[in-house]
């Protein structure tokens, strides 16, 4: 069998044959033009030589596929990885309660099955809560880590491919947990949010959390006027306020190491408002902040290690083990790329988060509402919304320079798909395009924003 690592975690365990049935269920819906090739059979019994061969042309073929824009999305694969999903961590479907947080630490307690995929369960949350269905999709569910101090480590928003009460369960970890929380940048969609009550009371309970847990900067005065609005329980008016304030709306990640403005800098990550923010500290001890555009960088990739020894199927994944990175590729001046890495348990977070950034960006210029991201369900089966395509990003066109290479687009939903045990390589020069997700939102750049 294969070990399928998504994310720098084991997300199932499948074989050859497995994998080929996929392969003829994705020929037959969408055509031999638009299915990568697969990994021949053959007749006699494997060389060590040829079975790592045909696991690195099976690592390339999953890659190649999700990449696809058509069936990277489609339910086909989608359902695959989460039926693996189930069978490889043996939880059989059966009704079970599930807890997710909200910002403020309360606890909804939802009645699912354990097949249930992402949306089935936001779903649930939000009914539960009552929000209103044209609300939902400004919501997401995330994964994250309850740090000893009892604030959270954003691990990754939970996806389409997977199960969150098989996620979180195989990770045989109580301090891992699901949390609602908004999932949109642009701090002008909070108008449509607090137009209703519970999205209101949403909103206000996570702007309160991200001030009291300093991810929002506040000064005395205006710590005095946001008490004085709590008192008068003025939540519109206090998220008004908020807005104002320095990195509103920003997720921050853990103090990591990046290779800018020189080798091994500690820094600590903020991701909002169209941007990574870097709060460095030099080998000086000295901090600078800086921030680095969206629409700057050309084109980002994650890459994972994974280590040669799987431990036992139900051994929890160990976080030291796997070494992620995050890697772009920025326009710091005109005509000066410079590549800035990032090394932390969180690239693939950040790339999620760079990725959706982008993705509204373009929702945006294309007239697109947000609302429309929402898939709606009919007759109790799921469906895209016809508006659903409206958002999608563009297919990248060619570039007129000739120098630069076409960038091929990685969906951020499977950043690192890994079926090896040995190390990606970590050098930004020898990668291949299709190793990059290239930014759509990088092609309208003049020089004028420079």
């Amino acid at each position: 069998a294969y070990n399928i690592h998504v994310n720098g975690v084991l997300h199932c365990r499948v074989r050859y044959s497995q994998l080929l049935g996929l392969h003829e269920q994705l020929r037959k819906e969408y055509g031999t033009n638009v299915v990568p090739a697969f990994p021949p059979k053959k007749i006699f019994t494997l060389t060590p030589a040829e079975v790592e061969q045909r696991r690195e042309q099976l690592e390339k073929y999953m890659q190649a596929v999700r990449q696809d824009p058509t069936l990277g999305v489609s339910e086909t694969f989608n359902s695959f990885l989460r039926k693996a999903q189930q069978e490889t961590q043996q939880i059989p479907t059966e009704e079970v309660v599930l807890e997710v947080l909200l910002s403020n630490g309360q606890k909804v307690k939802v009645t699912i099955l354990t097949s249930d995929q992402t949306e089935d369960v936001l779903e649930a949350v939000a009914s539960k809560l009552d929000l209103p269905d044209d609300l939902v999709g400004y919501f997401s569910l995330f994964l994250v880590r309850e740090t000893k101090d009892g604030a959270f480590s954003f691990v990754r928003k939970l996806q389409e491919f997977e199960l969150p009460y098989v996620s979180v369960t195989s990770l045989h970890n109580p301090e891992f947990r699901i949390i609602l929380r908004k999932s949109y940048w642009d701090s002008s969609y909070d108008d449509d949010v607090m137009e209703h009550r519970v999205g209101l009371n949403l909103l206000y309970a996570q702007t309160v959390s991200d001030i009291e847990r300093g991810w929002i900067l506040v000064n005395k005065e205006q710590h005095r006027q946001l008490k004085s609005l709590q008192e008068k329980v003025s939540k519109k008016e206090f998220i008004r306020l908020a807005q104002t304030l320095k990195y509103y709306g920003y997720l921050k990640f853990d103090p990591c190491v990046t290779d800018f403005p020189e080798k091994g800098c500690h820094v600590v990550v903020s991701a909002g408002n169209n941007e990574l923010n870097f709060q460095v500290r030099l080998p000086s001890e000295q901090i600078k902040e800086g921030s680095f555009k969206v629409t700057r960088m050309r084109c980002w990739r994650v890459t994972s290690s994974v280590p040669m020894s799987n431990g036992p199927s139900g051994s929890s994944p160990g976080k030291s083990e796997v070494k992620l990175e995050l890697a772009f590729e920025y326009l710091m001046s005109k005509d000066r790329l410079q590549w800035v890495t990032i090394t932390s348990p969180q690239a693939i977070m950040l790339s999620i988060c760079l990725q959706s950034m982008v993705d509204e960006l373009m929702v945006k210029k294309s007239g697109g509402s947000i609302r429309k991201m929402f898939r709606r369900r009919a007759n109790g089966a799921l469906r895209r919304s016809d508006s659903q395509q409206a958002v999608k990003s563009p297919p990248l066109l060619d570039s007129p320079d000739a120098s630069r290479e076409p960038m091929a687009k990685l969906s951020s939903k499977l950043t690192s798909v890994s079926l090896r045990g040995i190390s990606h390589s970590s050098s930004a020069n020898d990668v291949g395009a299709n190793d990059f997700h290239g930014n759509y939102a990088f092609e309208g750049i003049g020089d004028e924003d420079l």
